[in-house]
């Protein structure tokens, strides 16, 4: 009988533990397939590469955590971002007045430093050019359309220059490149200023639209005697020439970390927080004789309320700060061997303390 009774309890205990196995392995892999986190984000082409080898090195950090990003520009990046359509946008262009408002509390992040240097293509010159802010005006307005044209020349004295016509390229999709690129010129050109002005998308007086950083960089390589504003990354990783640059102070700068930081270090003193409108934030035109003048800060954006995104819930909160928080601190090591300039401290702080305001369904949102 006690043979029989032992056998049963068995019989049970087997039978319970075929009952509580797959509940035990199901929830394991619930559990696991919450840990799985796909975060989309959209916009500028400026800190694509960037963005795209913290999306490889994040994941050495975090296996559980996608990041994807589409280089869309910036102007496609704020559509997205307002529309709700990505997790994040992102631009090199802070929020308009009207677009701040509409977004209801947003707030921007700093992620990182570029700047924009002027590219051509001129067989034959091996001597790296030197330009001026209203030459270069001029060569956008159309009215310097050779390359050996006396105002040149003059900057150039020693470079033997052709006679060919020039080819202006220019951005064809909204781009917060072109809105740095349009905001130094208004700042160093009446005519500019006031016939075209400053904007991520502008009616160009002159020149030939390629979309994207990408698109600018390959119409310059492929058609010579041209000339183009791209981020100085894609000038480095496509070999291209570019110009030297006269800045506020009278000194030809060459654009690199160095002169870029000069210009952050002069025009970046005073910052907004990151939960105020960064409208009128600009480093171009900036004071020092060492600042290239070309420069600017380009953005992640996001609601303060990161639950008035649908796509967005509790544990995607959690991964997008813990992200950011890694990407604004031991993410910017990546960012010298690409040609950017790594946020200075007092950046950094003001971007902590907006990850910190960041809250889901009203509650702040803990990365332990």
């Amino acid at each position: 009988m006690t043979c029989i009774s032992n056998l049963k309890k068995i019989g049970v205990s087997l039978l319970a533990l075929s009952i509580l196995i797959p509940l035990v392995i199901n929830s394991a892999n619930s559990a696991y397939a919450q840990q799985k986190v796909t975060i989309n984000g959209a916009g500028a082409t400026f800190p694509f590469p960037l963005i795209d080898t913290w999306r490889v090195e994040y994941q050495k950090v975090n296996p559980n955590v996608n990041i994807n990003y589409a280089s869309i520009g910036s102007g496609g990046g704020i559509k997205q971002f307002l529309e709700k359509t990505v997790d994040f946008g992102a631009t090199d262009a802070p929020l308009s007045k009207t677009d701040f408002a509409k977004a209801v509390n947003p707030v921007h992040i700093p992620e990182t430093i570029g700047s924009v240097v002027l590219s051509y293509n001129l067989p034959g010159v091996t001597t790296p050019l030197k330009l001026s802010g209203p030459v270069i005006a001029d060569i956008f307005l159309g009215k310097i359309t050779k390359w050996d044209d006396p105002k040149i020349k003059q900057l150039n004295p020693n470079v033997t220059l052709p006679s060919n016509p020039i080819t202006v390229v220019h951005r064809s999709d909204g781009s917060g490149t072109t809105f740095v690129f349009t905001n130094y010129l208004s700042k160093i050109s009446p005519e500019w200023s006031s016939k075209v002005g400053s904007s991520t998308s502008v009616q160009w007086p002159t020149g030939i639209g390629a979309p994207g950083n990408e698109g600018v960089s390959a119409s310059i390589t492929g058609s010579p005697y041209s000339i183009g504003y791209v981020e100085l990354a894609y000038a480095l990783t496509s070999k291209m020439n570019y110009a030297t640059l006269q800045n506020k102070a009278g000194n030809f700068v060459i654009p690199s970390i160095e002169s870029t930081m000069a210009a952050v270090s002069a025009s970046a003193s005073t910052l907004p927080k990151g939960t105020d409108p960064w409208t009128s934030v600009s480093l171009t035109d900036a004071p020092g004789k060492n600042s290239y003048p070309i420069a600017s800060f380009t953005y992640i954006i996001l609601y303060k309320e990161l639950s008035t995104n649908p796509s967005i819930d509790a544990q995607k909160a959690k991964s997008i700060v813990s992200f950011l928080s890694w990407a604004i601190t031991d993410g910017q090591k990546f960012s010298k061997p690409l040609g950017y300039v790594p946020l200075p401290p007092a950046v950094v702080k003001i971007d902590q303390q907006t990850l910190s305001a960041l809250t889901f369904k009203g509650s702040p949102i803990s990365t332990k």
